[in-house]
């Protein structure tokens, strides 16, 4: 199980392979503000639902200084296939053994029709520029919750 991040937290470095491959590090989007999300799996409908809402929104995001990362565990040829699949203008990145998201606090114990398991918990986490955690949200619903950041957010 890992720890939980808070609001003041530094936000844990990381470098993954993006859907091409290509590694993306937090450090990258220094001086902007980044929307990080922990999802279960690609091409999965809950997940499918909040890529496609994140990519929906993704103008207005942006416009109000906010790049947005989804992470998965999942290759980056399956993000690949995602990403043309759904048209989603998102940053995917791949955490196979589940490092970054460990250290997010995004993995941990999850109940599913009364079993118990280890897994991927649906996380956002919003670091500032000055790569900080601003909020931590954990066990979020895939639909709804891109509003709600954004309501949150007051955008």
């Amino acid at each position: 199980m890992s720890e939980r991040l808070q609001p003041g937290d530094v936000a844990p470095a990381f470098t993954l392979p993006d859907a091409d491959g290509k590694p993306v590090s937090l450090a990258d989007h220094q001086g902007r503000k980044v929307i990080v999300y922990f999802y279960p799996a690609a091409l999965t409908p809950g997940c499918t639902k909040q890529a496609c809402d994140f990519t929906d929104n993704l103008e207005l995001l942006a416009g109000a200084g906010y790049d947005v990362i989804g992470i998965s565990p999942d290759s980056p040829e399956k993000l690949a296939k995602f990403r043309e699949k759904e048209s989603l203008r998102i940053t995917l990145l791949a955490d196979p053994d589940k490092k970054v998201t460990e250290a997010y606090g995004a993995y941990g114990e999850k109940k599913n029709y009364g079993k118990t398991y280890l897994g991927v918990i649906r996380s956002t986490v919003v670091v500032d520029e000055q790569g900080k955690v601003e909020r931590a949200l954990y066990n979020v619903r895939a639909t709804g919750h891109v509003a709600k950041i954004i309501k949150d957010l007051g955008l």
